[in-house]
Parts: C-alpha cells; sequence; structure tokens
C-alpha cells in the first residue's frame, strides 16, 4: 500500500465522528465507574452491617442480607465487564463503516463494526462484528448485497464500505474500500512483526473465511487448511460468534479445545479474551485420559518417533492407527459381549432365576458396558423376587446378587479383555506393557475403547461443543473414543499434509468415514507467509493447492557451514543480526526434541534463548529453540532450520517435516548445512531458490 494512502485521513466527517465517539465513550466509562464503584460501597456496607450485628440479627434477616449481598455480586460482576468492554473499545473503536439501503427503501443507513456493541443513550452507535448486518463488510463490495436477519433475508444495495485503523483512539488511516484495498489492508496487517500471543483477525476476515465462522448449522464441520491458511484463529473466531448467536443456550463453560500441547494452548489463549468472550477451557488427549483412567491403570507419555529406535514399538504403533484397526475392535466388542457371560441359574432360598432368563435379560440391555448391565440385571431379579414374595421371605440385597452375576463372567477387567483380544487376532506380541500395570501410549485410546464396552466411560454432559486441532496428529481410534465421551457439535481442524508422527497411517478420507455427516471445508490459500517463502515450501512439499499471499520479501537462504562448530557459530551471528533488526521472534526448528535440547546446550551459556518442550507451558518472544513437532501451529518472524544437509532430511517423511519448519517462518527463512545440502529443496546452484547470506 502507498504510504500517502496509509496516512493521509481524506475523510474529514470520519475523524469528526471519531471524536463524537471517544467523548461518548468517555461519558460512558465515567457512568460504568461510578456504578462500579457504588456497587462496591454497597457491597462492603452490606458485609460490615452483617459483621457488626452478628449476634443481634435474626436468622430471617441474616439469610435476607446474604441473597442481596449474592445480588449485589452479580450485578456488580455484570457491571466490571460492561467497564471493561469500554475501556477496550477506547483503544479502538470501530474498524469499518458499510452504508446499506434495504430495497424497497429510500433512507440509507450508516453501520459502524467493532469488536462490541456500543450504545449510548439508547442509541446504537457501533455494531458488533458478529451481527447479522456486519456479515455484509466481508461477503460483499459495493453494490447489492444483504443479510440474514432473525425476521428473515433482506436485500438491498451496499453503497459504501470504509476501513478504518484506530489504535489509543486515534485513527491511523481512512479508506474507501475495495477487493484491491482491502488485498492491501490485509498484507499490512500481515507484515507486522508476530505477538507471543495469537490476536483477533475480526478486520481481515476473508469471505470464505467469514462463511465458516458463521457456520451455525453443521453438526460437525472439518477444516483442511494448509500451512498459515488461518484455520485455528478462524475455529476460535467461530466459537466467538456461537457465543454471540446462542447467547442463553452456549456458554464458555460449555466448550472445550483439544490443542496438541500446554505451549499452543498458552499461544490462543487471548483471542476468544480480546474478542469479549470468557476463556474457554484447554485440554489435551492425555488429560483426558488420566481422567478415565484414574485407580484403573497407568500409562507413559507418548515417545519421540524421530527419535526411537525400537522396530517393535514402531509396528505396534503403526499397526493401532488405522481405521481398520478400529473396525477390527468394533467386531472383537460385538463378539465379546455374545460370549464373555456365561449365564447360570440364581437361587436364593425358594427363589430361582433361571439361566436363560439372565442371559434374555442380559442381550435386552443392548450397547450398555457390561458391568452396568449386569447390576441392572441384578435389580431386576431383586425386583422380581420382591414381586413373588408373598410369604414375605428374607430377600438378598442387589450387592449379593451382583457378586454372583460377576462370577459368571468369564473375563474379569478390561486388561484381561484386552490382552484377549490380541490373543484373539493371533497376534499376542502387538501388546506389550511398559511396566506393571502401565501401557504403552498407542494402547491407551484402544484400551479406553474396551473398558468403555465392558465398565463404561464417563460421558460429558456439560460440553455442548468441542474444537479439535491438528487432527492428523490423532488416530481413528482416539476419535471413536472422543466421539463416545463428546457426543456433541464439533468443529475439527488441521492439515493432513502437516503430519509429524511417520508411524500414523490414517488420512482425510479416513477423517471423512469416520464423520459421514460432517461438513468438509478445504482452505488452500496462506497468509502467514512471504510468496518467497512459501514459493518456497511448495517445491519441498509439492503442495499444488497450496496459494501464496502476493506479499514478497527476501529469497530464503542457504548458508554451507565447513563443520558443526562452524554451524553453531553461524547461527550465533543470524541471532545477533536478528536482535539488530528488531522483529520479536525468532525460531530455530530442529528435526526432534532431542536435537533441540543438544542444540539449546550448546547455544545458551552465550545468546538469550529459551528452549520449547513437550514440558513446556507457554510461548513467549524473543529466540526460541524447539522442534518441528512442538512449533506446529506456532509462527515466528524468522526461522533458522540447522542441519538441513542430506543425511538428516533424506526420505518423503522427511520432506513432511521440512515443509511444517519451513512453513513456520512469517517474514524470514535461513537454512544451515554441513556437507550436503539435502536434495529435498532441489540443486544448489538454482538461483530463483538460494543464496548465500
Amino acid at each position: 500500500m502507498k504510504k500517502d494512502l496509509i496516512n493521509e485521513i481524506p475523510f474529514p466527517d470520519e475523524v469528526t465522528h471519531l471524536a463524537e465517539i471517544n467523548r461518548k465513550l468517555d461519558a460512558a466509562l465515567q457512568e460504568a465507574d461510578s456504578k462500579v464503584n457504588m456497587l462496591d460501597k454497597d457491597y462492603m456496607d452490606a458485609k460490615r452491617y452483617m459483621a457488626e450485628n452478628r449476634g443481634e440479627i435474626d436468622p430471617h434477616e441474616m439469610f435476607q442480607n446474604e441473597l442481596a449481598l449474592k445480588q449485589i455480586d452479580h450485578i456488580g460482576a455484570f457491571a466490571v465487564g460492561i467497564r471493561d468492554k469500554i475501556v477496550k473499545l477506547k483503544e479502538s473503536p470501530y474498524f469499518a463503516r458499510i452504508d446499506f439501503c434495504p430495497g424497497g427503501d429510500s433512507k440509507t443507513d450508516k453501520y459502524y463494526i467493532g469488536r462490541f456493541t456500543f450504545s449510548h443513550e439508547n442509541k446504537l452507535l457501533v455494531f458488533d462484528w458478529r451481527a447479522p448486518v456486519a456479515s455484509m463488510f466481508y461477503d460483499y463490495e459495493v453494490g447489492p448485497a444483504g443479510f440474514d436477519a432473525p425476521s428473515g433475508r433482506i436485500q438491498g444495495h451496499l453503497s459504501r464500505k470504509r476501513q478504518f485503523k484506530i489504535k489509543n483512539g486515534l485513527m491511523e488511516y481512512a479508506l474507501e474500500t475495495s477487493v484491491n484495498i482491502q488485498d492491501n489492508i490485509l498484507q499490512r496487517e500481515l507484515s507486522h512483526t508476530s505477538d507471543e500471543k495469537m490476536k483477533s483477525i475480526i478486520s481481515t476476515i476473508q469471505k470464505e473465511q467469514n462463511q465458516i465462522i458463521r457456520n451455525e448449522n453443521s453438526g460437525t464441520l472439518i477444516i483442511q487448511g494448509v500451512a498459515g491458511s488461518g484455520k485455528t484463529s478462524i475455529a476460535l473466531h467461530r466459537i466467538a460468534f456461537l457465543l454471540y448467536r446462542l447467547k442463553g443456550r452456549l456458554a464458555a463453560k460449555n466448550i472445550t479445545i483439544l490443542s496438541p500441547n500446554k505451549v499452543f494452548g498458552d499461544y490462543i489463549s487471548s483471542v476468544l479474551p480480546e474478542l469479549g468472550e470468557e476463556p474457554i477451557y484447554e485440554s489435551g488427549f492425555t488429560e483426558i485420559a488420566e481422567i478415565q483412567l484414574e485407580k484403573v491403570i497407568g500409562f507413559e507419555p507418548d515417545r519421540d518417533p524421530l527419535a526411537a529406535n525400537d522396530p517393535g514399538w514402531t509396528k505396534r504403533v503403526h499397526f493401532k492407527s488405522t481405521l481398520g484397526f478400529v473396525r477390527l475392535m468394533d467386531q472383537y466388542i460385538q463378539q465379546m459381549h455374545d460370549g464373555i457371560f456365561q449365564s447360570s441359574d440364581y437361587t436364593f432360598g425358594p427363589f430361582t432365576a433361571a439361566a436363560h432368563w439372565i442371559k434374555a435379560r442380559y442381550n435386552a440391555y443392548g450397547n450398555i458396558p457390561v458391568r452396568k448391565r449386569l447390576k441392572m440385571i441384578a435389580e431386576d431379579i431383586h425386583d422380581r423376587f420382591d414381586t413373588d414374595n408373598l410369604m414375605e421371605h428374607d430377600l438378598p440385597k442387589v450387592s449379593s446378587i451382583l457378586k454372583s452375576l460377576n462370577s459368571m463372567l468369564k473375563i474379569k477387567n478390561t486388561l484381561a479383555l484386552y490382552q484377549a483380544f490380541y490373543k484373539h487376532l493371533g497376534i499376542p506380541d502387538m501388546f506389550v506393557l511398559a511396566g506393571k500395570k502401565t501401557l504403552e501410549w498407542a494402547d491407551v485410546y484402544p484400551f479406553l475403547y474396551l473398558h468403555a464396552a465392558f465398565e463404561g466411560l464417563r460421558e460429558s454432559k456439560i460440553i455442548k461443543h468441542l474444537v479439535i486441532d491438528e487432527m492428523q496428529d490423532y488416530t481413528p481410534i482416539q476419535y471413536a473414543v472422543i466421539n463416545m465421551l463428546f457426543p456433541c457439535q464439533k468443529t475439527i481442524l488441521g492439515d493432513f499434509g502437516q503430519s509429524v508422527n511417520p508411524n500414523h497411517m490414517h488420512s482425510l478420507e479416513d477423517m471423512k468415514n469416520l464423520y459421514e455427516d460432517a461438513e468438509l471445508i478445504e482452505l488452500n490459500k496462506s497468509y502467514r507467509s512471504t510468496y518467497e517463502i512459501i514459493t518456497f515450501a511448495k517445491r519441498i512439499h509439492h503442495v499444488t493447492s497450496l496459494e501464496p499471499m502476493e506479499r514478497h520479501g527476501d529469497v530464503p537462504g542457504m548458508i554451507p557451514c565447513s563443520s558443526s562448530s562452524n554451524e553453531i557459530k553461524r547461527i550465533q551471528m543470524e541471532i545477533e543480526q536478528f536482535l539488530k533488526r528488531g522483529n520479536a521472534s525468532l525460531g530455530i526448528i530442529t528435526k526432534s526434541n532431542q536435537a533441540a535440547k543438544v542444540l539449546y546446550d550448546q547455544l545458551a551459556a552465550t545468546c538469550p534463548i529459551h528452549l520449547i518442550t513437550p514440558e513446556s507451558t507457554n510461548f513467549i518472544n524473543g529466540v526460541s529453540i524447539t522442534s518441528i513437532q512442538m512449533s506446529k501451529g506456532l509462527e515466528f518472524d524468522e526461522v533458522i532450520i540447522p542441519e538441513a544437509d542430506r543425511k538428516n532430511y533424506a526420505t518423503a517423511y522427511d520432506r513432511n517435516l521440512l515443509y511444517i519448519a519451513c512453513t513456520r517462518a512469517m517474514h524470514r527463512l535461513t537454512l544451515m548445512f554441513v556437507g550436503e545440502m539435502t536434495e529435498l529443496i532441489g540443486k544448489r546452484d538454482d538461483p530463483v531458490m538460494f543464496t548465500d547470506n
């Protein structure tokens, strides 16, 4: 975008309008502050009165005072929320304006669009970006337009679109928008340095992104998006939209996001609060397993597949990562229900429940877990004996009947059942305990799947919407368990071109089979990296559908090093240059977690760096050393990839890893190697791709 377009404010009416809005925001903030202070005083006065007169107040008055305190507290929390939103609006009240005339109407209305709704003196001055009318800003250019209002579809004419950048209450630019100008604004926003946390994108949401965000009809939505397509941000904005649209039916406590690690969870944690919504609960597959298997069995954490050197373990993980494995478990569970329970007559005194009757009750309870079926049968037997007990004999307790029924089971616990599954398949070596009553990670979710059929799992009743990020990293059996635990609407996102586990063999087609009724949306445009970086990455991975943004920068640099020690010195030099350039973040990305730790130990004494590991919990700007596995979902202003040599990156799977590492870079990418560079990049003398720094 030309500099004069950015700095010039060509519309005096917009400067005047902003000044008026700022005055009204100041008045609203003063009013909100007064209300909060008044409620604080009322609360403290009530607390003081109760403390000073505790011995003299009768129970009825004490109860009334406690109710009053709760009411003041509730109103106070609401007032604080309003005040906090006004404070955020003062920073940037709105980012767009549209002028719209409904069909058949002669009056054109102005709509200013911002993060939140702002009303003053009963007049709506700023519309929330999620409001139905605001969708026209994202979906239409000047001309015929329309939106879905609560009363139905409203068609009309969009006569004006303006876009603003307001910071600290001051207007930096105001532009009449068109497709070209919007692209320029997007490029300008993308050219900024990275932040420690993912930010909202409400001022630059693209049309195809807006359609996903406002999709409230799909039960399950699967988003397959290339690197840098904004899929995680879109999913979070979709949650913010649903919270707005379904207010009263959906709250933050009803939503959970399953993220790949705690660092990524921290990185995305500010998006919803920035949009005025409460933070949502973040969890992972490990935490879910810990909850479900507490006091049942232990398990080891997942191993780094790039550092593991155990062919037997690799074979076991590979076998359990396919959709076919789920089908084998389904067949076994069906047979298990038919054969695990050998009923016999149950007799107590003059009463008898015949074996065939007990078996019929067992079959009648269908897909209910085995242990729960037996408890229900025990209650049925007790009720039957009670009905027949005309002579008022002593009857057995339900617990006593259940004990007898449990003795009729051929297999007594899930672990024995799980071992029997592999014997049934004729491959007992596919199950190996990691330790006494300790499962390997690859066995955790298959075990849970059987446990659900045998004992039952604790299904979530609170969660109404589940977000699963990095979908390609989870196996079909994990999804099968998640579907039982969370039978709710889902947003599932990821990129099967960015899988980091070579032992996982499932595909996007498998996801479509697991979620037959889901809507699949593919995002092919990358917004994160420059045109040069994406072009470079495409040559590595050959992702033909990947579309780069027309935002240009430096060609990725290739630095040949004479030795490993020379490579360390070159990294130190690059860190020094990074610090001088003033960018916010530099990621030094290694192939494995083990390699990241080794490099960190070599550099930590001389450079201001920090290490991101699977145990890390937060992301901060500066210089980070991390593995490809831990870098997924993150972005850095600059990226250095060391050891990009022919030995370290050689296989088809390494091609995938190198692609992931390269696409973490927003503005600058540098690869280093000792000896011969990896053949996955191309020829060394390619003048289009390679330059020495």
